[in-house]
């Protein structure tokens, strides 16, 4: 990669990036004239985009944003434009089955949860349709949704189970996002997400301890476990016995916590020294500042709020001025259909208040801490030794990362150094 404007490599510094540290544009940003080198899907060097042209290709130039072989290396010329990270989405429920987009006008209309699932909605609804999938079924739709990830910049998702509560179709789900191809693939088991239709929650933690999670544990097939610990779903306690079952068969552990009121979540999150306090919308100042100290990341999700036409938005902004790790992802799932990372950094930005280089903190560099890559390279940032994974933007600009919400701000994404479809 040849003529690249600004560069925002992101990777000063080691961990997450917190306060200051993530508007830092002086250790974050270089100059424009930089040339990348990439041998076998990693970055081997980062240097004088002149230097390099002369020592590779004798001063060739070759057509704008179009590979070309010259003189056996392959040239991609970025004409100037600004480069990024691959974008890190740290919370996705990216497989699932059938629609529920009536249930935006029930809720309109002012229906329950309750009277949304006596109607035919809600999880139940999701789950008997994800049920009736197969594993080639969740594949497919794991891919196109990958497509449309990968278009916007993703290229790195966590991807959870969790919509079909049993052990038999939550295999199968953790199967499918283990064929997925496109984007590297992080898979957590949820499990725990709600209890399934037709049984008690205190049945189904127990099912879960005795028969779900042995199951998973032997299938190798999930990094990490999570609990959507909320009042209504699982309480503090059986989080937190889910939770060390799992971590004593091996799992790093992330949760779904405080969206819907502070009910201790983030918490316990630090307690467990979990990866991730996930939504964490109504955490106290003092859970915040324990899950920092255990180096607990606040995980927002800004596009949830969004999707249900609520106002209330994550304290993004707090942390900066606390100096606390946090993120953002984008929360797919049936009642938060974006898949889009520059659409959520257009809503930390211009509706939250978050400077644009924090932001593009938020889905890159910090995720990637918690979101491992599947070769085991360093992600979210671009640096020598760490994964190809590049985003060139149509701009000279890189702040025009966030500022096209309803198209991809990118001309070209690189994949393992390998260009995908723009």
């Amino acid at each position: 990669m040849l003529d690249i404007g600004p560069l925002a490599h992101l990777s000063h510094g080691s961990g997450f990036l917190r306060g200051q540290e993530m508007l830092d544009e002086e250790n974050l940003i270089t100059d424009s004239g930089k040339g990348i080198l990439i041998e076998n899907g990693k970055i081997s060097a980062i240097e004088d985009s002149d230097e390099l042209r002369e020592e590779y290709l004798g001063g060739q130039k070759g057509r704008d944003l179009s590979p070309q072989e010259l003189d056996g290396i392959e040239l991609l010329e970025v004409g100037g434009r600004a480069v990024v990270p691959g974008l890190v989405d740290a919370h996705t429920h990216l497989m699932w089955g059938g629609d529920r987009s009536r249930e935006a006008r029930w809720r309109q209309q002012g229906l329950s949860y309750h009277e949304i699932a006596q109607k035919g909605g809600g999880i139940a609804h999701t789950v008997e349709e994800t049920r009736g999938l197969t594993l080639d079924n969740l594949v497919s739709i794991g891919l196109a949704r990958i497509h449309t990830a990968l278009l916007n910049g993703t290229t790195a998702m966590e991807v959870k189970s969790g919509y079909g509560l049993d052990t038999e179709c939550e295999l199968r789900l953790l199967r499918a996002a283990e064929e997925l191809q496109g984007v590297s693939i992080d898979s957590t088991w949820l499990g725990a997400h709600a209890a399934p239709p037709g049984m008690k929650r205190e049945d189904y933690v127990e099912q879960i301890l005795s028969e779900q999670l042995p199951k998973v544990l032997d299938s190798g097939l999930a990094r990490s476990a999570d609990v959507f610990c909320e009042p209504g779903w699982f309480t503090l306690e059986e989080t937190e016995e889910i939770c060390k079952a799992a971590k004593a068969g091996g799992m790093d552990i992330r949760l779904h916590v405080d969206e819907f009121t502070d009910a201790g979540g983030l918490s316990l999150a630090a307690e467990l020294n979990s990866q991730s306090g996930d939504h964490a919308h109504w955490s106290s100042d003092d859970a915040r500042s324990k899950a920092d100290a255990a180096n607990t990341l606040q995980c927002f999700l800004p596009g949830t709020p969004y999707s249900m036409g609520e106002t209330h938005y994550p304290p993004a902004s707090e942390c900066i001025e606390n100096g606390y790790a946090w993120a953002a992802a984008t929360d797919f799932n049936p009642n938060c259909r974006i898949l889009s990372l520059p659409f959520v950094g257009s809503l930390l930005t211009q509706r939250m208040g978050v400077d644009p280089l924090a932001s593009l903190v938020a889905v890159s560099r910090n995720p990637a801490q918690v979101t491992m890559h599947e070769d085991g390279l360093d992600h979210g940032m671009i640096k020598v030794g760490g994964a190809a994974d590049i985003n060139i933007l149509d701009s000279p600009f890189w702040e025009s990362w966030c500022q096209q919400p309803s198209n991809s701000p990118f001309a070209v994404t690189l994949r393992g150094g390998v260009v995908t479809s723009h």
